[in-house]
């Protein structure tokens, strides 16, 4: 029997076992992820926890049912991978062998990097993450009792889970604010470590126009060294103070990867940004967010490789060359309040564009243009995660950018 072993039940790891269980023959290989939680979480419902839009239960499922038949789930924490021996060793002395590794254990926000943000007393006082479940409803009791003040949204660093989700929340809060009449009496500040609202220059003009029009300040090129009580310091001593903090921590790789000498300094495996196969052992991949490919920490960017791997690890298997080449496809919505949303579609070599998605003049969705088809869009999609994509089902969405459906802005032409 041959072994593959994947660490990890995420968006990616599920995914990853559902699909290659029905490639790989079960008389050959014997498919194992490990997983050290009983509940699986869906992340992109963080963001509408703190402002009421979903209950607990929209978000959380267990873990096992998840898992298809034929593939063993064992539950422990992963001490380090011995990638010399092939094998990897859990928190409570078990060795796993395998033949072929895959890594998909994603980020996770680390307070404790930036000095003051854990320990300096404000940690769900005045001092709130959303990129966690417990995170999230601590901020939905904060923001009810919010009573008026200045409200600052912060990046600590990049690269982050869904780079725009920040965005999003600054815009559901701009929403809320006024649902709740006392918009007058907050001020919004988005400090980011980036010149603008985000990295690519079409989709950061409109995001930014977008920013303005809702007369929030923008805080660019701030990079937190300390928090100090209820203020941000950045390096070059800017302070940003606030009544009510919104932050994201730093996104770091797994503390195993760092033990085993497979990470960079944020714990992500570096990869060939194409294959996904580990820069340093040929029998190691590493999928979704736990890697250093180029594009963004995202569940459809974990959908789109995931979807390239499963053919290429295959042919891979077999001594074939892999004939898959992953571009860093990501689309990803953006909601913006009032029930509405945009669309960005982008690989490693072209920015989100304006258009339509995923059909060429009829969408139905819109990219880079504010529309309610695209909220609804948003919300289909936790129909979609639960029931194609963690199944590994087909989705009629194809994995390689296209552009089909996109132009340059009439300034850009």
């Amino acid at each position: 029997m041959r072994r593959l072993l994947v660490l990890g039940a995420g968006t990616a790891g599920t995914m990853v076992v559902n699909k290659l269980r029905r490639r790989l023959a079960r008389a050959e290989w014997q498919i194992t992820v490990v997983e050290p939680s009983d509940t699986h979480y869906y992340q992109p419902g963080y963001l509408f926890l703190p402002f009421g839009a979903y209950g607990p239960e929209q978000v959380v499922k267990p873990t096992a049912p998840l898992i298809t038949d034929g593939v063993d789930l064992v539950r422990g924490e992963v001490d380090r991978v011995a990638a010399a021996e092939n094998r990897v060793l859990l928190a409570d002395g078990r060795s796993l062998p395998y033949d072929y590794l895959v890594i998909a254990t994603g980020v996770t926000p680390r307070p404790d990097q930036t000095p003051g943000m854990l320990d300096g007393g404000q940690w769900r006082r005045s001092i709130f993450d959303f990129y966690t479940y417990d995170g999230a409803l601590a901020l939905a009791k904060a923001l009810d009792a919010f009573e008026g003040g200045r409200l600052v949204v912060h990046i600590t660093d990049m690269p982050i889970k869904c780079p725009v989700a920040p965005l999003e929340f600054v815009f559901l809060a701009d929403a809320y604010f006024r649902s709740r009449g006392m918009r007058d009496r907050v001020e919004l500040v988005y400090a980011t470590p980036l010149p603008g609202a985000f990295t690519k220059p079409i989709a950061a003009a409109r995001l930014g126009s977008m920013l303005d029009d809702r007369k929030i300040t923008v805080e660019p090129d701030f990079l937190v060294e300390r928090i100090e009580d209820t203020t941000l310091v950045s390096y070059d001593e800017r302070e940003i103070p606030f009544d009510l903090l919104v932050t994201v921590p730093l996104n770091m790789g797994a503390d195993y990867v760092a033990r085993s000498g497979l990470g960079n300094e944020l714990n992500l495996v570096p990869v060939d940004r194409h294959t996904m196969l580990a820069k340093a052992y040929d029998n190691i991949f590493a999928l979704g967010d736990a890697n250093d490919v180029p594009t963004s920490k995202a569940g459809s960017v974990a959908h789109f490789a995931v979807d390239v791997f499963a053919d290429n690890f295959v042919e891979y298997t077999a001594g074939k060359p892999m004939t898959g080449s992953f571009d860093g496809h990501a689309n990803c919505f953006v909601e913006s309040g009032d029930g509405k949303a945009l669309l960005i579609d982008f690989n490693y070599d072209t920015e989100p564009l304006p258009g339509s998605y995923p059909v060429p003049a009829v969408g139905p969705f819109r990219l880079l243009d504010e529309a309610a088809v695209n909220h609804w869009g948003k919300l289909a999609f936790r129909w979609m995660y639960w029931n194609l994509l963690l199944p590994g089902r087909p989705i009629p969405l194809p994995a390689h950018m296209s552009m089909a459906g996109k132009h340059l802005p009439r300034s850009e032409e």
